[in-house]
């Protein structure tokens, strides 16, 4: 910002400069000042608010795998469906603090990483695809792989990506297809090593969709803030009634239904001549918020 010339007062009249208090020094190291008001580099440390929820999705990812082990598989399921609301949690209340930050976006991606990569495929390999072998490793490890990929290209593709949709089934909605499934066989007291091949199959479409091209609607377009429709309000109502009705019956099919929209959405572009990449080919200014 260009620095204008104070105006001289008027018949040689001098202001008083302003004393400064005993804490205004402390006023200029929260504002990223030093002790001549000049801007200096701005404080590394790290915001408490946003990075709490990601610690606790975090914990959630690892209570999963916990559970896993020991096998109590349902409350591994429900602590990667915790986990999803946590993330989803963190960034917003990032943006709405204005407390975004770089060390935010990596520790989230870290955390993604634990939650909804490694914890839903040691959960569906120790629950129904250990008795497969090596095929049943494999498949687990091509989810695992496939998780690792998408966050990686996600951090590197976000300033070129269309905001209206995610590249590839993204890793919250594939570790709900992996942990739905498996909370409804719990649920309806189906032995996993009856569905290792039905287990081996969403182990794979979920780890190599994640990796595909394929165009998932990323919701982002919705403003919270924007007054909505009363049918608005009682549908929302009304799918939290569905949900707590019988959750795992609900959540399960709903996520099965987004990660094949994708595919839906990729066919029906192809077959109306659009293009079918998400790839912004324009410049357009990066919300460094997303990035959260």
């Amino acid at each position: 910002m260009a620095n204008f010339p104070r105006r001289r007062p008027k018949n040689g009249v001098t202001l008083a400069k302003p004393k400064n208090s005993r804490f205004a020094r402390f006023a200029r190291k929260a504002r990223g000042e030093n002790e001549s008001g000049v801007a200096g580099p701005r404080s590394r440390g790290i915001y408490l608010l946003p990075n709490a929820f990601t610690t606790g999705a975090l914990f959630c990812g690892f209570y999963a795998i916990v559970m896993a082990m020991n096998q109590r598989f349902e409350h591994a399921a429900w602590a990667i469906f915790i986990a999803m609301v946590l993330d989803g949690l963190d960034g917003r209340i990032a943006r709405l603090t204005n407390t975004q930050s770089e060390f935010g976006a990596q520790y989230d991606s870290l955390s993604d990483m634990v939650s909804f990569g490694a914890a839903p495929a040691l959960v569906i390999y120790e629950w129904s695809l250990r008795g497969m072998g090596k095929l049943g490793w494999i498949a687990a490890f091509v989810y695992c792989a496939g998780a690792a990929l998408r966050l990686a290209r996600f951090n590197t593709n976000i300033e070129v990506v269309d905001k209206r949709f995610f590249q590839g089934l993204p890793s919250p909605a594939a570790a709900a297809i992996v942990g739905g499934f498996v909370l409804l066989m719990v649920d309806m007291e189906v032995p996993g090593l009856q569905l290792s091949w039905t287990s081996f199959a969403i182990a794979l479409f979920a780890g190599l969709t994640m990796v595909t091209n394929v165009p998932f609607y990323s919701f982002k377009e919705l403003n919270f803030r924007k007054s909505v429709p009363f049918i608005a309000v009682f549908l929302i109502a009304l799918f939290f009634a569905l949900v707590s009705i019988d959750p795992p019956k609900v959540l399960f099919p709903l996520f099965i239904v987004y990660g094949l929209s994708g595919y839906a959405v990729f066919f029906w572009r192809m077959a109306k001549g659009k293009p079918v990449s998400i790839v912004q080919t324009g410049h357009e200014p990066v919300d460094e918020s997303e990035r959260r």
